[in-house]
């Protein structure tokens, strides 16, 4: 079986690949295959999530065991038929933790094909790929200056009003 599976990465822009992978490789090779269609370098660490219809965050598989055993599950123990078994099923992959290159990936179609070339393979590609990865929208909780800590409130000394070094000696150092 021949699997068709969109990549699409996570970004204003439309930007997205189709690979094609036979259903016996493993996510390590789909793995290789996005770094190929993305150009990406493959030098950072990464990470596929179990994921559902509304792309929920579930279990990881990595691309290296993090345990000192190397007895955790990585992407090679995993074939494509295994978490990916009908079209429509989705997983969620991390490439890069610093930079957060995020990429949502779906079986788009199922093929009772024979295999004629090397797999994975790139059969189609959509946009430009950015230089950067897209930055995260990420919530940051600000304090209005009206908003007090509950000791201001009651009056309490706060840090400043401290006098910390008064019973010091300083020739006791």
């Amino acid at each position: 079986m021949i699997y068709k599976i969109r990549v699409i990465l996570d970004t204003k822009d439309n930007v997205f690949r189709d690979i094609e992978i036979r259903d016996k490789q493993t996510l390590f090779t789909l793995y290789k295959g996005i770094m190929s269609a993305f150009s990406l370098q493959g030098e950072e660490l990464a990470s596929f999530y179990l994921s559902d219809q509304e792309w929920s965050q579930g279990k990881e598989i990595p691309l290296e065991s993090m345990d000192e055993t190397n007895e955790d599950e990585t992407m090679a123990d995993f074939h494509i038929h295994e978490v990916l078994p009908e079209v429509g099923a989705r997983l969620l992959f991390v490439y890069d933790y610093m930079d957060m290159w995020a990429f949502y990936v779906e079986v788009i179609s199922i093929e009772d094909k024979k295999a004629v070339l090397n797999y994975p393979l790139t059969v189609y590609r959509f946009g430009a790929m950015p230089l950067k990865a897209p930055k995260r929208n990420m919530e940051i909780i600000n304090l209005d200056e009206d908003e007090l800590m509950d000791d201001e409130e009651e009056g309490d000394s706060s840090f400043d009003d401290l006098d910390i070094d008064s019973d010091m000696d300083i020739d006791d150092f």
